[in-house]
């Protein structure tokens, strides 16, 4: 497969935005809020505001998400409203920069108005994938995105821990000018999308947004009801993925909260969980060639119950580092082998319809889960029984996704094909 300057060029963006999940959302401001933005005496009210903050940011992309779809769909403005959700997040997280202690709103807003741009352009940079590749080609193409992405988080690793160990403590500077460093990070690499990505100039026609979205939304209900195994697989996904995105939210939070680990520490730690990672895809994909996706899906998720166990009975630091570091291998392998599944129940002619459900279904999740962890961390004044409490959304998921039937699913998912396209 030869891989065009328009595709290099949308894989960049991956590379690019991945460091705002990284530094942002996981490891550096979400401890920097709790720790030194809100600082409160109450235990747990940090969690509990930063739980808010992500779930209003995702409620935001959930509600404005079909419209942007449709946006997509039907008008050659998709390269104009990336980048414009791109520089919206970039702007914002420059100026998480001017955010003190005991600036709570702003830090809210700001982190709101960023994470909510960072969500809001994925939706037209995911828009792109049919255009820049072939059907044969856009696995391939997704997943060396995906790849580049994991690359581009490393980097901002890498760049932000020099600047944390450099730079005079007072103030929090070191810590805050890793925050303009992280959105010169993404306006550089995104230059080059912005350059290289192509967009196809289809002609435009007046559309009525509103209304195209509210008929996919009706149109894809109608769809899965006949495809039963698939909305019982969405239901679980909705489900267990709740506690693979707030751990990802609140992993440093937790170790910083419970054992007093330092930024530098988590930074060094997060880039060895990555290469952990990789081998976790690595492995599970061969895994789910030589069995099938629903049992490899099955075993990473009993590994993430594994981890929420070994992370509450934890004792000390290192006990937590080879908790997550054990995380890093269901991370890849549960992400990866979803979307497998999700494409192998779903009818060919439907993907791209289906996985507009499916990425609904991520963002309720991410609203549910970090509303959850807040509140039971803020209730009981203790993060450990926030993270036992995401055993309940694993070991639920799991059980629904027992009464998936698999080979049911793939036959119905192919009658549903031959009669949407008989010849």
């Amino acid at each position: 497969m030869k891989l065009s300057k328009s595709t290099i060029g949308w894989m960049f963006y991956d590379f690019a935005n991945s460091a705002f999940t990284t530094i942002i959302v996981s490891v550096v401001y979400s401890v920097y809020f709790i720790n030194v933005v809100v600082d409160s005496a109450t235990k747990g009210y940090g969690e509990m505001l930063w739980g808010r903050a992500v779930a209003i940011s995702m409620t935001l992309v959930a509600i404005t998400s079909p419209v942007f779809g449709a946006i997509a769909d039907h008008s050659r403005a998709k390269k104009r409203f990336l980048f414009f959700n791109c520089y919206i997040t970039i702007i914002f997280t420059a100026l998480l920069f001017f955010v003190r202690a005991g600036d709570i709103m702003l830090g809210m807003i700001f982190f709101i108005v960023a994470n909510y741009g960072f969500n809001g352009a994925n939706v037209f940079y995911d828009a792109f994938l049919p255009e820049i590749t072939s059907d044969e080609d856009m696995g391939k193409v997704s997943g060396y995105g995906w790849a580049f992405g994991y690359i581009g988080g490393l980097m901002a690793l890498s760049i932000s821990l020099p600047i944390i160990n450099s730079f005079t403590k007072t103030g929090n500077l070191n810590v805050r000018l890793v925050f303009p460093a992280i959105a010169l990070h993404l306006l550089l690499f995104s230059l080059v999308t912005f350059f290289w990505l192509k967009e196809v100039r289809r002609p435009s026609r007046r559309t009525n947004y509103f209304r195209v979205a509210l008929h996919r939304i009706s149109y894809s209900v109608q769809n899965i009801a006949r495809l039963p195994e698939l909305f019982r697989y969405l239901f679980a996904y909705l489900i267990y993925n709740t506690g693979i995105l707030t751990v990802i939210i609140f992993a440093s939070i937790y170790g910083n909260e419970r054992f007093g680990i330092h930024q530098n520490q988590m930074i060094v730690y997060f880039i060895v969980a990555q290469l952990t990672s990789f081998i976790g895809a690595a492995v599970f994909g061969w895994l789910t060639d030589a069995t099938t996706v629903k049992l490899s899906l099955n075993i990473s998720i009993m590994i993430w119950v594994m981890v929420i166990a070994a992370a509450f009975f934890a004792t000390n630091a290192w006990h937590y580092y080879i908790a997550v570091l054990v995380a890093g291998l269901a991370i890849g392998s549960s992400q990866a082998n979803s979307r497998t599944m999700l494409s192998q129940l779903t009818p060919k002619s439907k993907q791209a319809e289906f996985f507009g459900f499916y990425t609904l279904t991520g963002r309720l999740s991410s609203i549910i889960g970090p509303l959850v962890y807040g509140y039971i961390a803020h209730k009981t004044g203790s993060v450990r029984w926030s993270i036992l409490s995401l055993l309940l959304f694993f070991i639920l998921g799991w059980i629904i996704l027992q009464f998936v039937d698999l080979r049911k699913g793939l036959d119905d998912a192919r009658i549903q094909e031959i009669q949407h396209n008989p010849k």
